[in-house]
């Protein structure tokens, strides 16, 4: 068992060099190329979460554009509408102002006729009452004749 232990103490003591490389290997590794390749791989995740979020903002300020270009939109259709129904309005308004205009004149004209025709009814009834007082004196002058005479 001695031999054994001494077997074993030597190979922990050619073994001590190996530890110690592997340690100092170890440390080499995680110095110069884990911490490096860890901050590399950080960098770029957070530069890919920022991407991400910046696209996200990007996304969320298009949106908002969006929303305020449809209100807008929206907004000068309601503008347009109200105009085309003011327009509507002023040509109704105009309309029946020129039928209210055409109607009076045209009473104005049928009264005016009416007038001119009363007067030559007038006019006629005054004629037509001469005549014939003028035609009934002729007959009783003709019929009051004697029968010889005016033959």
């Amino acid at each position: 068992m001695d031999q054994t232990l001494h077997q074993l103490g030597e190979l922990l003591l050619g073994a001590v060099p190996t530890v110690t490389m592997l340690a100092l290997l170890y440390a080499l590794y995680t110095a110069i190329v884990h911490k490096p390749l860890r901050r590399v791989l950080e960098e770029r995740r957070s530069k890919t979460e920022g991407a991400v979020e910046k696209s996200r903002a990007d996304i969320a300020a298009a949106e908002a554009r969006t929303s305020e270009y449809e209100q807008r939109l929206r907004e000068a259709r309601a503008s347009v509408f109200r105009a085309q129904e003011a327009r509507r309005q002023a040509a109704l308004q105009s309309r029946t102002e020129a039928v209210h205009q055409a109607r009076e004149k045209a009473q104005n004209q049928v009264a005016a006729a009416k007038a001119d025709i009363e007067a030559d009814r007038r006019a006629a009834e005054k004629s037509l009452a001469g005549e014939a007082q003028a035609l009934a004196e002729e007959i009783i002058r003709r019929v009051l004749q004697p029968a010889g005479a005016g033959r």
